[in-house]
């Protein structure tokens, strides 16, 4: 995640006009781009929607969320973008940002100054930074770490841990004490069936991103020269493996949980 904080708005268009001159010429793959304005009275307004960058909302989802982080709760208003960017400003995940980047960006985006807010991949910082100074922004960025299919992994490593204790406390328990035993299973059952649920929707999601943003690549490379499709060929083989080595993640804390899930339906019934 990359914002450029821009003292006008016409710097600011002038900002992502530069990063989609970078974009065509193969130094950086941008995904999504919005701008937006904090007016006089505080209040967040999109001027330019995600919609309108290279893949759009489907992978500006994350920029939607970020914006609406930087707005507070009562800070938005809608501006001159409207539907579907208005709609996912609400759908907030902020999992991949953390508070100290929101404060810095809130501290630099006071207000009457307007801010382009992207999603990008690059292979160095110096052309985006050189072409953002020159025009009088001060760049904030944000690396989406993996951290989130780390914690999903350890919450389905603790599912699985916790029927496993259960089902042996059942074995030893008195018979006044099944009936509880027997409620917790139950609960960590439904527990179990939501964090499925979710692991696929991110397993989903996460492979329409990755589709998506290797077709971005292959655009960029139809009439890139040799040189910069070297480039672009790297930077879509990094695509490929943190998204190889991400799924593997998610496919891990699937089958933990599949296996709680199911194990109960297929142990034989207790011998009388």
């Amino acid at each position: 995640m990359l914002i450029a904080v821009f003292e006008t708005e016409t710097k600011a268009y002038e900002g992502l006009s530069a990063l989609k001159r970078l974009h065509r010429e193969g130094d950086i793959t941008l995904y999504a781009a919005a701008v937006i304005n904090k007016d006089q009275n505080g209040q967040i307004r999109i001027k330019e929607g995600a919609d309108e960058g290279p893949i759009g909302t489907g992978v500006g989802l994350l920029t939607g969320s970020l914006i609406g982080l930087l707005a507070g709760p009562l800070g938005f208003a809608i501006g001159a973008a409207t539907g579907a960017m208005a709609g996912m400003i609400y759908d907030v995940s902020d999992s991949d940002i953390n508070e100290t980047f929101i404060d810095d960006v809130s501290a630099a985006l006071t207000n009457g100054k307007t801010a382009v807010v992207c999603e990008i991949d690059e292979t160095w910082t110096v052309p985006v930074d050189t072409k953002m100074q020159a025009i009088g922004g001060v760049v904030f960025r944000r690396l989406r770490y993996e951290v989130e299919e780390d914690q999903l992994n350890r919450e389905a490593e603790a599912i699985s841990n916790e029927y496993k204790e259960l089902r042996e406390e059942l074995k030893v328990a008195r018979e006044a004490d099944e009936a509880k035993i027997n409620a917790s299973i139950e609960k960590l059952k439904n527990k179990a069936k939501a964090a499925s649920d979710h692991l696929k929707k991110k397993m989903d999601d996460s492979k329409s991103q990755f589709d998506a943003k290797v077709n971005a690549i292959k655009d960029q490379m139809k009439n890139a020269s040799e040189r910069r499709k070297a480039k672009l060929e790297k930077r879509m083989d990094v695509l490929t493996e943190e998204y190889n080595a991400r799924t593997a993640k998610l496919k891990q804390a699937a089958k933990l949980v599949s296996e709680a899930f199911e194990s109960r339906k297929n142990e034989k019934a207790p011998v009388a």
